[in-house]
C-alpha cells in the first residue's frame, strides 16, 4: 500500500489535473529547495481585514515559531497526523482535541518540539469544552467527519451539527483569524447521499457563522492509512478474491493525503487570498475502480480475481460488516 501511495503522490507533485487548477496559486509553497524565515515555505501570513502579518521567530524549522497556534478538530484521524506533522514542521503549536482514550494522540507529539503538540480531552458535545480548547487558538481547522453512522452519532450531529457549533463559538472568540473547514468532494444538498448531504449543510452552517472560512473538499484520500485500498487487501488475502461492482467501473480522482494536508497549510500561509473560497482537491489522475483494485493486486503480489456484484445485491451487502465492495 506504501509503494501504491508513493507512486501516486509523486505523480500529483509532477502533474496539475483540471479538477485542482483552481488551487495552483497555493501550491508551488510545497516546493522543498525554499529555506529561510522570509521565504515563502515558511512564512506565515494569518491575515484578516485591517491585520497584518503575526509576529514569527527563527528560520523556519520546527524549533522556531511561525506565528500559528492551530486547534485541530479531529486531528487523531486519517487526514490529521498528516496536517499535524506539517503543522509542527514550520514552528507552529498544534492543539490537539480528543475524546477517546488518552493514547490516541500519543503518536502526534513526536512530530513536534516540546510542548509544541498539546493534546486536550474535551467533549464535543459540551460548549464549554469545545470553548477551552479553543481559547488560546488563532487557527481553527475542523476535520471532523464520518463516512458511516454509529449508535451515538449520526451523519447530521457529525457533519453538520458539530461544524456549525466550532464555527459559532469561532464567532464568539473574535481572536480566530483563519476557520478551514475540511468537507468532502460532491457535497450539494442535492445529493441522493445523506452524508453528503450533511457536509453541504455543514458548509453552508460555517459559511453563514463565518463568511471568510475556507471550505476544503478532498477526493476520495489515499495513503498508508486509508480506508479503500487497506480494507481490499486484507479481504483479498483472506478469501482470495476481490468483489467488483458493476464490474468497478466507477470512476474516482483520489487525492494523496499528504497533498490535501499540504494544501490546507499553504492556505494558512498566502495573504488572505483563500479566505471565503471553496476549493476542490483531486489527485493528478482518473482511475477506474478495476485500475485501483489491479494496483492493489499487483503490490501485495496476488493473482486478481474478481466476483461480479450487481447494484441491487450491492446495496444489501453495504450493510454486511467487513464487506469491502469495489464499486
Amino acid at each position: 500500500m506504501q509503494a501504491i501511495t508513493r507512486k501516486l503522490g509523486q505523480r500529483s507533485l509532477k502533474h496539475h489535473s483540471p479538477a485542482i487548477s483552481s488551487f495552483k496559486s497555493l501550491y508551488p509553497l510545497c516546493d522543498d529547495h525554499y529555506y529561510g524565515y522570509l521565504t515563502p515555505r515558511f512564512a506565515s501570513n494569518l491575515v484578516t481585514g485591517g491585520t497584518g502579518p503575526l509576529v514569527r521567530k527563527g528560520t523556519g524549522g520546527r524549533s522556531s515559531v511561525s506565528g500559528i497556534v492551530a486547534t485541530v478538530f479531529g486531528a487523531t484521524g486519517f487526514l490529521g497526523r498528516y496536517l499535524v506533522q506539517q503543522l509542527a514542521k514550520m514552528g507552529s503549536q498544534v492543539l490537539v482535541p480528543f475524546r477517546g482514550s488518552e493514547d490516541s494522540p500519543r503518536h502526534l507529539k513526536l512530530m513536534g518540539d516540546l510542548g509544541q503538540i498539546v493534546p486536550m480531552k474535551y467533549n464535543p458535545r459540551d460548549e464549554n469544552s469545545v470553548k477551552a480548547v479553543m481559547a488560546k487558538a488563532n487557527v481553527v481547522i475542523n476535520l471532523i467527519g464520518r463516512e458511516y453512522e454509529t449508535r451515538n452519532y449520526s451523519f447530521e450531529e457529525v457533519n453538520h451539527h458539530m461544524a456549525e457549533q466550532l464555527a459559532m463559538i469561532a464567532k464568539e472568540h473574535g481572536g480566530i483569524m483563519r476557520f478551514i473547514q475540511v468537507s468532502c468532494l460532491g457535497a450539494s444538498p442535492a445529493s441522493s447521499s445523506r452524508m453528503l448531504r450533511a457536509k453541504a449543510a455543514g458548509e453552508e452552517a460555517v459559511t453563514h457563522e463565518l463568511p471568510e472560512a475556507t471550505i476544503m473538499r478532498p477526493a476520495v484520500m489515499i495513503g498508508t492509512e486509508d480506508r479503500i485500498l487497506n480494507p481490499w487487501a486484507f479481504f483479498a488475502k483472506k478469501y482470495g478474491f476481490l468483489p467488483l461492482i458493476g464490474g468497478g467501473l466507477t470512476k474516482i480522482q483520489p487525492v494523496f493525503v499528504a497533498d490535501v494536508a499540504a494544501a490546507i497549510v499553504a492556505s494558512l500561509k498566502d495573504n488572505g487570498t483563500s479566505m471565503g473560497k471553496v476549493y476542490e482537491l483531486g489527485g493528478p489522475d482518473i482511475y477506474t475502480m478495476h485500475d485501483l483494485a489491479e494496483l492493489m493486486f499487483d503490490m501485495i503480489r496476488e493473482w486478481p480475481r474478481y466476483v461480479n456484484v450487481p447494484l441491487p445485491i450491492a446495496k444489501a451487502s453495504v450493510y454486511i460488516e467487513g464487506f469491502p465492495l469495489a464499486q
